[in-house]
């Protein structure tokens, strides 16, 4: 386990700031409290990146890297060719933090959480002022969060819209803990 290099947290932050914009500044303070005491970090671990606290990276250092599986919260992956994917488990720190929703009406929901992307008949409603192609967070009618994407059009566009256009793109979604189940690439 070992801190991101300067690239690494360029690419990582370029990607995590286009759904929570300046709002990273609330994750480094540990606004959050996430598990416990201490300064929260981001830690690179078999090409994963994790956000934990000082008191859980003391604790992680006792054990060979060989032996840790997962620790923290995982926020996503680096690809080989040094990309950066959210994964699902980042989820709840994006709905703290987003600067951007989409909320979905409830005949949608399942469709969604089925892996498929969202269509303007299925867009209940759309935060101002949301730029297209930003990172969004996509949450029910009842205010749950479902998962993460990107949005095809601006908010200021959507009423030119035909119902049949695709307004998010699914990039994760609570379903892939099931759908994934038997290969455990979530949590893997």
């Amino acid at each position: 386990m070992r801190p991101l290099t300067d690239q690494e947290t360029q690419v990582f932050f370029e990607k995590l700031a286009k759904y929570i914009g300046t709002n990273i500044e609330h994750l480094l303070k540990g606004d959050d409290k996430v598990g416990g005491s201490g300064q929260p970090m981001f830690r690179l671990h078999n090409g994963k990146v994790y956000y934990l606290n000082e008191l859980l990276l003391k604790h992680a250092s006792n054990l060979s890297n060989d032996r840790i599986r997962s620790v923290g919260v995982c926020f996503g992956k680096f690809t080989k060719a040094g990309r950066f994917h959210l994964k699902i488990t980042a989820l709840d720190f994006l709905v703290q933090y987003a600067e951007h929703k989409v909320w979905l009406k409830s005949s949608v929901e399942m469709s969604y959480l089925y892996g498929h992307n969202v269509l303007k008949s299925g867009v209940s409603k759309v935060s101002e002022d949301t730029p297209q192609y930003s990172g969004v967070v996509v949450l029910s009618a009842e205010n749950v969060p479902l998962g993460f994407g990107v949005i095809g059009k601006a908010a200021d566009q959507l009423k030119y819209c035909t119902p049949t256009e695709i307004i998010v793109f699914n990039q994760a979604d609570n379903g892939e803990y099931l759908r994934d189940e038997d290969s455990s690439s979530v949590f893997s």
